[in-house]
Parts: structure tokens; sequence; C-alpha cells
């Protein structure tokens, strides 16, 4: 019968040993995976490592590290589990694999910095237990969500359902920027409101659902219009925006903002029975400017309150943009940058249509011409004595 001894000198036939000096080194270029137990990779891991214990790593390996030719730098707490973990990785038919040598307690000893993770108490597995059962979430994910900070422009049709799903997917600090009240036509779409708040501030109002649905989740109110004065001091307290004002004004301000703060911003708007949805990455996918350059005439801007909309439209899109979030958040999947999702839901087809950077982009551009916000007015043309709901948020 084989001894340890043996089994270590077989792996290290096949598995290259690294040095701590050589992954700090390589970082950026190699996945990193921590194979140690829960308790130990809380207690600490090295910056960007993926956790996946040596007792599941043949079982879930394929979920994490789908391509085999992936580099791939398993460590552990001394560098013996790791070694084993590897070879069985190499067994699998990883091409690329390697062990680091004096584990997590040698990085540690070498003067490497590392991280402490955001740990989940009982009550927050359990709320969580569905997404921590997806490999590409897990623990590591939820917490990068409980960490998160988004922003949502208006508190209507599309910030209803938005609010509510992250609320509900854990996303730490949700801001609302709204200065309207809810009114008796909003509780068509606006699923975030209820009969009893009409005449209170939507901000207000979505704040008490969003805790009653998650206490885990701090509201921070806006009450106020955005504006050219205020967007980027608001911008930067956040790390990814969401517009749910489909007015014109608006829609210019929020691009332009985001890709100076270079912060993404996930855009929805809706008319009627059609919806659209994008991702913007500033300065690495095109930004609004590069499809309209600039806003039309106000003779040519349909009237926000006349339009009207069908009422469960910003379900669809809102939730869109929710999952858009979620994606960027935990670093998963594929954003709409540089595509644009049109949902026509009485026909209910969806089309993606490619978007192009435009190199002459008045803000993305390779010479920009537009370097400071701009407030754009009389782009939503509302008859006078018309309830202003629609200019104020949009939907």
């Amino acid at each position: 019968m084989p001894s340890s001894r043996d089994l270590l000198d077989d792996a290290r036939r096949v598995i290259p040993e690294v040095t701590p000096q050589q992954v700090a080194r390589e970082r950026g270029s190699r996945t990193v995976i921590d194979v140690r137990e829960r308790d130990e990779f809380e207690a600490g891991f090295i910056p960007g490592a993926q956790h996946l214990s040596k007792g599941f790593i043949e079982v879930q390996i394929e979920d994490r590290v789908p391509a085999r030719d992936t580099p791939i730098t398993l460590y552990c707490a001394g560098g013996v589990r790791s070694l084993l973990a590897a070879k069985a990785l190499h067994e699998l038919g990883y091409s690329d694999v390697r062990s680091m040598s004096g584990g997590f307690n040698g990085w540690k000893q070498a003067g490497f910095d590392f991280e402490i993770p955001h740990v989940l108490s009982a009550d927050q597995k359990r709320r969580y237990s569905r997404h921590l059962l997806i490999p590409e979430i897990g623990e590591e994910g939820q917490a990068k969500l409980l960490d998160a900070k988004v922003l949502l422009i208006g508190a209507g049709g599309l910030g209803s359902p938005v609010a509510l799903y992250l609320a509900a997917a854990g996303v730490g600090t949700i801001g609302l920027v709204d200065f309207d009240v809810v009114d008796d036509s909003n509780l068509q779409r606006q699923i975030i409101h209820t009969r009893d708040r009409v005449g209170m501030r939507k901000t207000e109002s979505a704040r008490i659902a969003i805790n009653a649905l998650n206490s885990d989740v701090r509201v921070v109110d806006h009450n106020e219009m955005l504006s050219g004065d205020n967007a980027r001091a608001l911008f930067d307290q956040y790390d990814i925006i969401v517009n749910g004002c489909d007015n014109f004004p608006t829609r210019y301000l929020a691009n332009d903002v985001a890709l100076f703060a270079r912060k993404p911003l996930v855009d929805g708007g809706i008319f009627r029975f059609e919806g659209q949805v994008t991702t913007i990455l500033p300065f690495a996918s095109p930004c609004y400017r590069c499809r309209y350059p600039s806003p039309p005439p106000p003779e040519e801007a349909p009237s926000c309150a006349e339009a009207g909309v069908l009422g469960v439209l910003p379900g669809i899109v809102g939730t869109l943009q929710a999952t858009e979030v979620v994606k960027l958040i935990v670093g998963i999947g594929d954003p709409l940058a540089g595509r644009l999702l049109h949902i026509d839901a009485l026909d209910m087809r969806f089309r993606e249509f490619r978007i192009p950077r435009d190199p002459d982009c008045p803000v993305c551009g390779e010479n920009p011409t537009i370097t400071e916000p701009i407030d754009y007015e009389g782009f939503c043309m509302v008859p006078a004595g018309v309830a202003t709901e629609a200019v104020a948020a949009g939907v």
C-alpha cells in the first residue's frame, strides 16, 4: 500500500510547485483557487482567490472553470492539500495546474496582503440560501451584493421592480433619487407604492417597502431632482447607477455624468407597449450619445404625460435592469454592453441590436466636446395643468 509520502512524491512528479513570490508576480494572469475549508477561508485569503474546498473540487471545478486549458494555481494552508487537489485536476484533463508551496501560511510569512471575507450570519445564510447554492454566486458573490451600493434614478415604474428585486437579492445600500409624491395614477404600475401611502414622498414610500422586505438594506433618500449641480456628487457615492427616468433631460444627464464618474450605468426605457434595456460601461462600451449625440428638438419629443404605458411593462424592463445590476456586482455573465435589448409586449418579441462605439461621440469619443454636465430643459412636453409625475419619474 502506498504511504502518504508516496502520494505526495507521485503528485510532485506531475504538478509544478511555485513559491508565494511567484504567485504574487503572476496575480491577474492565472486563476487562483483556495482549497481550504470554509472556516479557514473566512480567516483570510489571497485577494482575488476563489474558494473551492478540496473535498468538492472534482465535482465543482467544471462549473467554476469550464476551460481545461485555463492556468490555475491552487493553495491550502501549508501546500499539501493543494498539491493533491492539483493532481486530481490534472487527472481530469486540466493542463496547466500548479500548487503553491508553503500555502497561505507561507504567503502571510512573506508579508503579502490578504483579505478577510464578509462572513454571512446564520440568518443571512438562510435568507440567501438559493444564491449560495449557485456556484457563480456562492458566499463570495453574496458578500459582494451585501457590500454593494446602487443608486436608482426614479422611484417610479422602473425603479419599483429594480428596488424590490435588488433588496430581495441583498444589495447592501440602495439610494433613491426622486422629488415626487405618490399619486393614485402611479399605482397602475409603480408596485413599490400602496394606496395608504398616496401623498407620501416616493423615496419614503419606497424605503418602507424595501425595509419591510429586507432589513439588511440601507436605504438613502435623495429627495431632489437630478441636475448638473448634484449629479456628480450623488454618483460618486455609489458603485452602479440605474436610470429609471425615461425622459430626455435625465437620460442624457445620467449618461454623461456616469461616464465622467466612471460608473456603470444600467439604462431602461418604456413607451406604451415597448421597452428597452442596455448597459453602459464607461469608455469600454458605446454610450447613449454614441446612438443619439444630442436630444431632439422639443416639438419632436413625445408627451410623457399623454403617451401612456402598459402597467406590467415596467415590471419586465425593471427586472431585466435588476438582473444586469446583480451580474455587474458579482462579476458574472455577459452584460448588455454594446447591445440594446428591445421588448415588444404586444407581440411578445425580444430583439437585440448591436451598437458600435462612435469615435466621434461628444462624450466618450476620441476628441470629446462635452466635458461637464448639461441640463437640458423642455424635452418632455407636458400640457399646462397636467400632473408632472411623468417628468419627475419618467414613467
